[in-house]
C-alpha cells in the first residue's frame, strides 16, 4: 500500500456502518459482596471491572471484531509497534449513577471527537464517534454494576489505542487495536474541596510546537513524571508548564487546565495553542461562566501576571480542572526562589460555585440545559 493510501486510511473513519458487539461473559466475575466490598474504598484506578471491549483495525478489513471479553491481559508480540515507537492515544470520561439507579456519561461525543484528532495526529485509524459512544455503552450493559451510589463516585472509562503490529520499521502501524477498560472512582476530595499547593517547572516543558501537546497520548504523561517528582519533593501535588517555544507563557498543569478569576465577573484560560489539551471539563466550565454572566477570555497568560494579579487583588481565585478531580482550587504557585499566593486561603467562592453545578449536573441534581449527558443504561 502506497504511503499516500495509508495516510488516507489513518485520517478517516474507515468503518462506514455501526458495529455489532459480541459477548463473552466472564467465568470469574466478582462475587456482589466482593464487589460492594471494593465499592465501599474503590480509590482511583486500582481495581478493574470483569470486562473489556476490544475492536481491531488492519488497513485491509478496517475496523471489526468488535466484541466484549472477559477483562485479562493483553497478547502482544515484543516487536509491537507501541512498545518501540510509542504510537497510541488514550481518552478518560465518568459513569455517574443518578439518584433514580440510572448511569449516565458527560459529553462523550466530545471525547470521541478528541480521540479522532489525537489518532489523526499519531497516525493511528479514527473511531467515530458512534462506535466510541456504542464501546461504552457495551461496558456498562455487562459491567453496570459496578458504577457506584456513594456521593461524588463514579466509573471512570478508560478507551485507549494502540498500535499492535508486529514490525520495527519506522512507519505508521497496519494493524491497531482499540480497548475500553472501566475502573470505579472514589470521591476525589473525600474530606472536602482543599486548595493545592503548585510547582512551575522551569527545567522542563510539557509539549513544543508541532508536537503533540494537544494530543491526549502517553508520550505527554511520560515528560511529566519527572518534573512532577520535583512538584512532590517541593510539597506540591501537581507540576505547572510553561509554553516550549518561550518559556514566559502558562500551558497546563500535568494533567489539567488551568483558570484565573478576575474580580467576581472574568474567567481567564491560556488560550489553545497546539500544545494544551482542550479539555472537556476546560470547555464546559467556560460555557457554565458565560452561562452566569462572566466574561471568558482565552489568551496567553503569563506568571508575572499571576504575581501582579494576586499582589493587586485583581486575580481573585485561580483553580485547575480535569476529568478525575473536575475542579481543583489553586492556593499556592511555588517556583524556584519564589511563591505567589496563600497555601492555607480558603477555597474561592466562584471556583466552587462552578464546580457544585458542574457535578449537580453530572450526577442528574440539576437539569441539563445543554444535553451534556447521555444515557448508558438505556
Amino acid at each position: 500500500m502506497s504511503t499516500a493510501s495509508m495516510a488516507s486510511n489513518t485520517a478517516l473513519d474507515s468503518t462506514a456502518y455501526p458495529l455489532s458487539f459480541a459477548l463473552t461473559p466472564s467465568t470469574t466475575a466478582r462475587a456482589e459482596a466482593e464487589r460492594d466490598e471494593i465499592l465501599a474504598d474503590p480509590g482511583f484506578g486500582k481495581h478493574f471491572t470483569d470486562h473489556m471491549v476490544t475492536i481491531d483495525w488492519t488497513v485491509d478489513q478496517g475496523w471489526h471484531d468488535a466484541r466484549v471479553t472477559p477483562y485479562g491481559p493483553l497478547q502482544l508480540d515484543p516487536a509491537s509497534s507501541v512498545l518501540h515507537y510509542g504510537q497510541e492515544i488514550f481518552e478518560g470520561l465518568k459513569a455517574y449513577r443518578h439518584a433514580d439507579g440510572s448511569v449516565w456519561t458527560f459529553r462523550p461525543e466530545k471525547n470521541a471527537e478528541r480521540m479522532q484528532r489525537s489518532a489523526a495526529r499519531l497516525a493511528l485509524p479514527q473511531l467515530s464517534v458512534e462506535d466510541f459512544v456504542q464501546s461504552i455503552k457495551q461496558m456498562i450493559a455487562v459491567d453496570g454494576d459496578w458504577v457506584p451510589s456513594a456521593p461524588e463516585t463514579s466509573l471512570y472509562l478508560r478507551p485507549f489505542m494502540i498500535a499492535n503490529e508486529s514490525f520495527l520499521g519506522v512507519r505508521a502501524a497496519h494493524r491497531v487495536g482499540y480497548y475500553v477498560i472501566a475502573s470505579p472512582a472514589g470521591a476525589y476530595f473525600a474530606d472536602g474541596v482543599a486548595p493545592v499547593k503548585i510547582w512551575l517547572s522551569t527545567d522542563y516543558s510539557r509539549a513544543g510546537r508541532g508536537g503533540t501537546g494537544a494530543a491526549k497520548c502517553g508520550g505527554n504523561y511520560a515528560a511529566s513524571l519527572l518534573p512532577q517528582m520535583q512538584a512532590y519533593d517541593n510539597g506540591c501535588a501537581q507540576v505547572l508548564f510553561l509554553d516550549g517555544e518561550t518559556g514566559t507563557h502558562i500551558d497546563e498543569l500535568g494533567g489539567m487546565n488551568v483558570f484565573f478569576v478576575h474580580g467576581t465577573d472574568r474567567l481567564v484560560t491560556p488560550r489553545l495553542t497546539g500544545s494544551i489539551l482542550e479539555g472537556v471539563t476546560r470547555d464546559s466550565i467556560m460555557q457554565l461562566a458565560r452561562d452566569r454572566g462572566m466574561t471568558v477570555e482565552e489568551r496567553e497568560v503569563t506568571v508575572d501576571e499571576w504575581r501582579d494579579g494576586i499582589a493587586s487583588g485583581e486575580i481573585t481565585e485561580v483553580f485547575a480542572c480535569g476529568t478525575a478531580a473536575v475542579v481543583t482550587p489553586i492556593g499556592q504557585l511555588k517556583g524556584k526562589g519564589f511563591e505567589i499566593g496563600d497555601a492555607d486561603a480558603p477555597a474561592g467562592e466562584i471556583t466552587l460555585a462552578l464546580r457544585q453545578e458542574l457535578t449537580d449536573i453530572q450526577y442528574g441534581r440539576l437539569p441539563d440545559r445543554h444535553g451534556w449527558l447521555t444515557r448508558l443504561d438505556a
